[in-house]
């Protein structure tokens, strides 16, 4: 509201001084119900304080004699006075722009008599992406006369634009140095590196040095580290292990066909090993890594829903749920989103 006061309080002085004034942009009040989606749902609607600043800015040509009548014209209802569905912001996160489910929020303001005489077209440009918002344009029969002097204000004046392009040096302001300062700041650092020597000709002298033995031992094995337990009794190498007689040995010598049929059936064991244990890991991995359980169905279109995060500041913050996956729009609309609504997790 600060702004929008300011905001009046520089148009109407420029009026004062005799000149027209525009004004353009994005002022974040939906006027009337008509510029507005979801009017009809909204308490004490004229009552809010921007669209009651909005009533003493902007000239009302419907209104009756005697009512008050701001200095500006709303261009677009100037031309366009009961269009429908003329919206210039739509929620992003919501798709309210495939419904076109919005609000009017961008405006093309100017002076009643600037309007009347000079503005030929106000218009809207939705199919223009890229932003929340779409571009808002207007048409003007006047002819540019370039002035004697620019305007007091103009950008040009300002200093972060007059002159060439700052260098960065601009930035770095040299410091004075004094010769005190420069010789206590020469000691401590002869002093730093001085002290920095000693602390490595220590740790070189306090670093144990290796055995020639050791060295040549290189890099150590895994089972060295594995040393057998002191309660089982240790097996000498002169200890021979007491032999059995040789009843007899009796070899016996297979056919070539015998040898192929064993080398098949060896195979085949091999591979069934194989294919059971890959099984074995493959249901394994499936009950551990078993994805993302499957979105519940809305019940207006029985289609998969969408899941989305609270970020709103209460109990509920960072909570996941459940809600229809189509864009939102008017509810009288069957083809917006439904109003299921579930959590992921019961409280």
């Amino acid at each position: 509201m600060s702004f929008y006061h300011l905001l009046q309080i520089r148009a109407e002085a420029l009026l004062a001084a005799g000149s027209h004034v525009i004004i353009l942009g994005d002022l974040n009040t939906a006027y009337r119900r008509i510029d507005h989606c979801d009017a009809v749902n909204l308490e004490c609607f004229e009552e809010d304080p921007g669209r009651k600043w909005m009533d003493g800015l902007l000239n009302n040509l419907e209104c009756q004699a005697g009512s008050h009548m701001g200095p500006f014209i709303d261009t677009y209802r100037y031309f366009q006075p009961q269009q429908e569905g003329a919206f210039t912001c739509w929620s992003v996160v919501n798709g309210a722009r495939h419904l076109n489910y919005g609000c009017r929020l961008d405006y093309i303001l100017g002076d009643r008599s600037l309007v009347m005489d000079t503005f030929q077209a106000s218009f809207l440009l939705p199919e223009i992406m890229g932003s929340d918002h779409c571009p808002v344009g207007a048409v003007l029969n006047v002819s540019s006369v370039p002035a004697k002097h620019c305007p007091p204000l103009c950008t040009r004046f300002f200093p972060e634009f007059a002159g060439t392009q700052l260098k960065i040096l601009r930035f770095l302001v040299p410091l004075e140095h004094k010769p005190v300062l420069e010789q206590s700041a020469l000691q401590l650092s002869n002093q730093t590196q001085v002290q920095k020597q000693q602390n490595k000709s220590c740790v070189r002298s306090t670093r144990p040095r290796l055995s020639q033995a050791s060295s040549r031992r290189g890099q150590k094995n895994m089972t060295s580290y594995f040393r057998p337990s002191s309660n089982h009794p240790q097996t000498s190498s002169d200890l021979k292990l007491p032999t059995l007689p040789l009843v007899g040995t009796l070899m016996t010598t297979k056919t070539p066909e015998e040898e192929e049929i064993a080398k098949v059936v060896e195979v085949e064991i091999k591979a069934s090993g194989a294919k059971e244990e890959k099984e074995a890991l493959t249901s394994f991995w499936k009950s551990v890594l078993a994805g993302p359980l499957p979105m519940p169905l809305c019940r207006g279109h029985r289609e998969p829903c969408v899941m989305r995060t609270v970020k709103k500041p209460g109990p509920n913050l960072g909570r996941r749920f459940y809600m229809c996956a189509r864009p939102q729009g008017p509810p009288s609309d069957p083809s917006s989103r439904c109003n299921f609504f579930q959590w992921t997790r019961p409280s």
